[in-house]
């Protein structure tokens, strides 16, 4: 039977990471060997604390997280049950992850606070 993952846009990873511009990139998400992937969107929710002052996250690939979507601010999350829900919305031409990218997260300009976030990713994968 087929994997969901290769039939349907699903979660493709779950993961927490540092919301403050010291932490650096998170990987939140592997492309598997023989797979590549497109991620669709990032769900970011239930922060630890609140992201006022994170202006600017990046989110993709390579050691700056800057090859999917960049300053994306999330400094309105000032609760812990908020969320907020990120598209690759720009109308450009995009490249599909290859087997062992890392997509991931790193603050730019972090949250004020002390904060984790958890980040699903979203998308779906296919025979390389």
């Amino acid at each position: 039977m087929a994997n969901l993952k290769d039939n349907a846009i699903s979660v493709l990873a779950t993961g927490a990471a540092g919301m403050q511009t010291a932490d650096g990139k998170t990987t939140l998400y592997t492309v598997p060997a023989g797979k590549k992937a497109v991620v669709t969107h990032v769900m970011v929710r239930q922060p630890t604390a609140s992201l006022a002052g994170g202006t600017s996250f990046s989110f993709g690939d390579g050691a700056n997280a800057d090859t999917w979507k960049t300053a994306v601010s999330l400094a309105s999350m000032t609760g812990t049950d908020d969320y907020f829900f990120v598209t690759k919305n720009d109308a450009v031409v995009s490249a599909v992850f290859d087997a062992g990218d890392a997509f991931g997260v790193k603050p730019v300009t972090g949250a004020t606070a002390d904060a984790n976030a958890t980040i699903d990713v979203l998308g779906y994968e296919f025979n390389a």
